[in-house]
């Protein structure tokens, strides 16, 4: 009796149907976007003009409107970070799986929908509420802080050792002890280091923030560039990189110190 063999025909690789879905969605997303050949060749000489009429920047301008405008952003960021730190904590260890089960099909979904917000829209809602000024850069960057530090602090509490949690359910422990003794001492360090990372983008948004009227530098640079005064256009972007980059690398330097520890 002869055992009779059928071939089968190997499918297509999934890594070639990833592919050619990629290819499909580069070519629709360029075919969309009407990109003139003629003006990409020429973008390099374009930006390099643009460039050159920022410099050199106006230093006077820099010291009496910048500066203030730029410790303004970092006070909008700072403070804005801190209120969303302080409420997604809470939320975000009820948006914990293996924690709050029932809890984390609520709360997960409502912050997502926080952070698919972006800052721009709430500040753009937030001005004619609370008027213009900083407030409304705050609240639109407590806002969002609330659903991206909540959605961190979630996935954070669901990567932790259960082990101790299970050791302080033994012992007896109840719900708050398990927080106090098992996850917080675990966890805590991490999200420090991530509402850290959180100033540091907030710091960003917050120079845009500013171009709605929601106070901070992107309100000075606009003006800068509708008057066409490229030199004063030129100290708000010098001094803004400077003082970020100086941030970014105090920021990292505590943040690696948190994680290592």
């Amino acid at each position: 009796m002869s055992a009779t063999i059928v071939a089968r025909r190997p499918g297509m690789p999934r890594s070639l149907w990833l592919g050619l879905t990629l290819l499909i969605l580069l070519v629709w997303s360029f075919s969309g976007l009407e990109i003139d050949g003629g003006r990409v060749a020429a973008l390099p000489k374009t930006m390099a003009r643009m460039f050159g009429l920022f410099f050199p920047p106006d230093v006077e301008y820099g010291r009496q409107s910048v500066v203030p405008a730029i410790l303004e952003s970092i006070q909008i960021a700072w403070f804005g970070t801190l209120v969303g730190a302080a409420l997604s904590l809470p939320l975000g260890l009820l948006a914990s799986a293996n924690l709050f089960p029932r809890a984390t099909r609520l709360v997960k979904p409502l912050l997502a929908a926080v952070r698919a917000v972006p800052e721009l829209l709430l500040a753009i809602y937030f001005v004619p509420v609370v008027g213009l000024g900083a407030f409304a850069g705050t609240l639109a960057i407590g806002l969002h802080s609330i659903g991206t530090l909540g959605k961190l602090t979630a996935d954070v509490v669901e990567s932790m050792d259960q082990r101790p949690i299970e050791a302080v359910a033994a012992s007896g422990g109840g719900a708050l002890s398990v927080l106090r003794f098992a996850v917080l001492p675990q966890v805590l360090p991490e999200i420090v280091a991530l509402w850290l990372f959180r100033f540091e983008i907030s710091l960003r948004a917050s120079a845009v923030l500013g171009v709605v009227g929601a106070g901070g530098i992107g309100g000075v640079l606009l003006n800068t560039l509708r008057y066409r005064e490229f030199a004063r256009a030129g100290a708000v972007v010098v001094l803004t990189v400077i003082v970020v980059l100086a941030i970014d690398a105090v920021s990292g330097s505590i943040r690696e110190r948190l994680v290592r520890e």
